[in-house]
């Protein structure tokens, strides 16, 4: 055999073992439900991965909700491409970031606000995936019961999804959750002086 050929040999014989591991574990995933997703940590993309998710959903037939904790901008991209979606709800329901407003009375009303939005989502079955973008942030902060929130969250549609954004998810949102990513922070632009830009930030 040249060396080529032990090496295909050899990938194959690896890649066999490999398919016999999946496939078992394909198998064994024999439940069919909707799932709690978190998107958490401090690099670039949880929104944007939540966001990804509405386009997927969509492709697929889906009734999308999106509530936007926090955030107060209206002329985001895809706020601008998701709302010409007759299937999606889009609601902006923050002041802006935290450090910004600096009126915590002022961000509690409008994280309790958004709850009852969010809420009358996750009591739709229509409703496929609810965004609950950058939730995390103003259970952070205590603007709501974090007790409550996942109560209500785990009480859905059995079919429905649910995506949670935003640094520093709480532990109980994180023990209740079906899958948990934490985005970390390798580099970003910003620390280079970069300016936020349309189409990469918003």
């Amino acid at each position: 055999m040249t060396d080529n050929s032990e090496r295909d040999a050899r990938h194959n014989d690896r890649m066999a073992r490999k398919k016999a591991v999946v496939d078992e574990k394909i198998a064994a995933a024999d439940t069919a439900r909707g799932v709690l997703l978190v998107n958490t940590g401090n690099g670039k993309g949880k929104s944007s991965a939540g966001f990804g998710l509405v386009a997927r959903a969509l492709g697929h037939g889906m009734k999308v909700g999106v509530v936007q904790f926090i955030k107060g901008r209206s002329d985001t991209g895809e706020e601008a491409f998701f709302r010409r979606q007759p299937q999606v709800q889009w609601h902006v329901m923050g002041d802006g970031f935290t450090w910004e407003t600096q009126d915590r009375a002022r961000d509690v009303a409008s994280a309790e606000a958004a709850w009852a939005v969010a809420k009358q989502l996750l009591t739709d079955p229509a409703i496929g995936l609810v965004v609950l973008d950058e939730l995390n942030i103003a259970l952070k902060y205590g603007y709501l019961d974090v007790a409550t929130v996942v109560a209500d969250l785990l009480a859905r549609p059995v079919d429905q999804h649910v995506v949670v954004t935003g640094r520093a998810a709480p532990p109980e949102l994180v023990a209740a959750a079906d899958t948990v990513t934490e985005m970390g922070l390798t580099k970003h632009a910003f620390a280079a002086g970069i300016q936020a830009m349309a189409g990469m930030e918003f």
